[in-house]
């Protein structure tokens, strides 16, 4: 099943990443994939704010990882500059580490995603207006998509 949502502003974005973060649960990983601009560093920001993360909320372009710690820690990674090699970043061990996992550019390390995870693909319609094609893989997933969507 797949969902198309339509936001027309960054604060929608955040409010929907909100809604989202409002049906949490440990060990969940949100995948995101879009063009540069796109917004998927926004969405990352609502999810961090509705944990009560108050720091500043940038991409971990150049770290791949950035941890805050909130009502459940988030694990914010951005893979873009990594070619889809990912070793030495302990990618996996962040799945199972109770917190909240995004990944940015994530298409690029499919491979390595668990199975169990919600794709957020997000595309630029104009300056402001983005749709978010939502596809939750695993019954976790498909019911937060039901209870949020």
């Amino acid at each position: 099943m797949e969902y198309k949502i339509t936001s027309h502003s960054e604060y929608e974005t955040i409010e929907l990443a909100q809604n989202f973060e409002s049906e949490k649960f440990p060990n969940m990983v949100i995948c995101l994939n879009g063009e540069l601009g796109s917004g998927k560093t926004v969405f990352v920001k609502g999810i961090a704010n509705a944990l009560g993360i108050n720091e500043s909320i940038t991409s971990p372009t150049f770290t791949i990882v950035k941890e805050y710690d909130g009502e459940l820690p988030l694990y914010h990674f951005d893979v873009y500059r990594l070619d889809g090699n990912i070793q030495g970043i302990g990618l996996e061990e962040y799945f199972t580490k109770n917190g909240v996992v995004v990944i940015e550019w994530a298409d690029t390390i499919k491979d390595f995603l668990p199975e169990e995870r919600l794709d957020i693909k997000i595309k630029v319609v104009d300056e402001n207006k983005r749709v978010l094609v939502i596809t939750p893989h695993g019954s976790k997933y498909e019911e937060l998509c039901e209870a949020v969507l």
